[in-house]
């Protein structure tokens, strides 16, 4: 599921101090997600964040830099599971609900405009 929810993450770093910052939340699943942030976080600490009805605590995975920032994949505990009941971001989006047409239409194909023929 994409989306794009800021939220203040925090980590442990080598000598343990507590580091913050904020990231986007670029998308979640039910094994895990990824951040965006303007700083590298290290590979296999705890990173942790919230929201008022969740804490979500993972393994970092990887982090790897593109153009817009430091883009961090997080895997939660196996224990853990998220869905939709748990939390739902501000900004949700399943692109799998936008392909799939509903029950008795055809899916919409686009048509070369008038102007164009």
């Amino acid at each position: 599921m994409l989306c794009a929810d800021l939220v203040g993450v925090c980590w442990k770093d080598a000598e343990g101090k507590t580091k913050k910052a904020q990231a986007v939340l670029e998308d979640i699943s039910a094994s895990g997600a990824c951040l965006q942030l303007e700083t590298p976080v290290p590979l296999g600490v705890v990173l942790r964040w919230g929201s008022p009805k969740k804490e979500f605590a993972g393994v970092v995975r990887y982090c790897v830099y593109r153009e817009i920032g430091y883009f961090v994949g997080v895997q939660f505990d196996p224990n853990f599971r998220w869905s939709k009941a748990k939390f739902r971001p501000q900004h949700l989006l399943d692109l799998g609900r936008l392909i799939q047409p509903t029950e008795g239409s055809k899916p919409k194909i686009p048509r070369a405009s008038a102007a164009k023929r």
